[in-house]
């Protein structure tokens, strides 16, 4: 399959998806962070774009992808439904940008969900190949789920930034 006839997916602020190496996953983060976990043997990977860090659960309500806890449960299940063995995943990290001028009394939201992606990938036992978080401005990301490269573009607040590849750390 060539890289043109890929399934692209674009996720919404609260999804999540989980797919083959058949689909390409799109979105865009600014102070939200996507974290994505990909299996390089069976080329199965998932993505979320979550809004707040923390968890939304009140007894007997769903889980939402709008929160970063929950969106890694619901991506850890989805995986595991399909037998992909966590441990085996690799994860990438981006977004948590500043959106907004701060003030020194004002929540910095970016951080949290950056910190909160960090601490999740670290509690699931997820090796963190590559991160690209903080900083101003939003990022566009477009994640093959055939060779498990993400693509990152951080656009500052006030200017446009070329494209560049997240190098891994592995």
């Amino acid at each position: 399959m060539s890289f043109s006839k890929a399934i692209d997916v674009f996720l919404l602020p609260g999804e999540c998806f989980v797919g083959d190496e058949r689909y390409r996953i799109r979105t865009l983060v600014g102070s939200c962070v996507s974290m994505t976990l990909w299996h390089p043997r069976v080329r199965i990977g998932a993505m979320c774009h979550f809004l707040l860090p923390g968890v939304s659960r009140r007894p007997g309500s769903a889980a939402s992808g709008t929160y970063g806890i929950d969106a890694m449960d619901m991506m850890v299940a989805e995986l595991q439904r399909l037998g992909v063995n966590l441990g085996q995943c690799q994860g990438k990290i981006f977004g948590g940008g500043a959106m907004f001028p701060r003030h020194d009394k004002q929540v910095d939201i970016g951080r949290q969900n950056g910190d909160c992606a960090r601490l999740l990938m670290q509690k699931y036992g997820v090796h963190v190949v590559s991160e690209d978080l903080f900083g101003d401005g939003h990022r566009q990301l477009i994640f093959t789920l055939k060779s498990g490269e993400v693509l990152c573009r951080q656009v500052p607040l006030d200017a446009a930034a070329p494209v560049r590849r997240v190098k891994e750390n592995a």
